[in-house]
């Protein structure tokens, strides 16, 4: 009698659920209908006038970085290879002396390279946000004109179907936007 009960209800539960789903409503379909917008950030970013700029900038920085960098190498290896040439001549206390100045130096060799990395990133940032905030003013601008849901970036295969006749290619117009 148990299994007969049980038997009923596994062939009931289908039914009921059957039922409970429901036919698409008027506002579930304009939902699903509603428009939207993708671009390529890097493409917009790259056709911007401020962006040859800022790239020149932080490539001088890089730079200056770069020829401090030589310098500092240049001036380490001469004391190192000094103290090679002196080494069987020092006296011990002499020999751990110049031992700890050239450990010294390779330590704030060191410290300067992991510096300039962080700084020129820091740097980046600082000079990259103002596009980025003129990016995103645009793309918030166009996607009101347009009448668009959102805004997809398609860089980096962020995105890697889209249905071009529900959605819109805006990076044209943000380009021009931009200019």
């Amino acid at each position: 009698m148990k299994k007969l009960l049980l038997y009923v209800f596994l062939a009931l539960v289908p039914c009921v659920a059957s039922a409970q789903i429901q036919q698409p409503s008027a506002s579930n379909v304009s939902a699903l209908s509603q428009r939207f917008g993708y671009f390529s950030y890097q493409t917009v970013l790259q056709s911007m006038p401020a962006y040859a700029k800022t790239r020149r900038n932080l490539s001088y920085l890089s730079n200056k970085y770069d020829v401090e960098m030589k310098r500092v190498e240049e001036e380490f290896n001469n004391k190192y290879e000094e103290f090679l040439e002196g080494q069987r001549d020092f006296a011990p206390s002499i020999l751990e002396k110049r031992q700890a100045e050239l450990r010294d130096l390779m330590e704030k060799n060191i410290a300067f390279r992991e510096q300039s990395k962080r700084l020129l990133k820091q740097a980046e940032q600082n000079a990259m946000a103002p596009l980025k905030a003129s990016i995103a003013a645009a793309v918030s601008k166009i996607g009101k004109q347009q009448g668009l849901a959102f805004v997809l970036n398609t860089d980096n295969d962020a995105v890697p179907y889209i249905d071009t006749s529900l959605g819109i290619d805006i990076t044209a117009t943000l380009e021009s936007a931009l200019q």
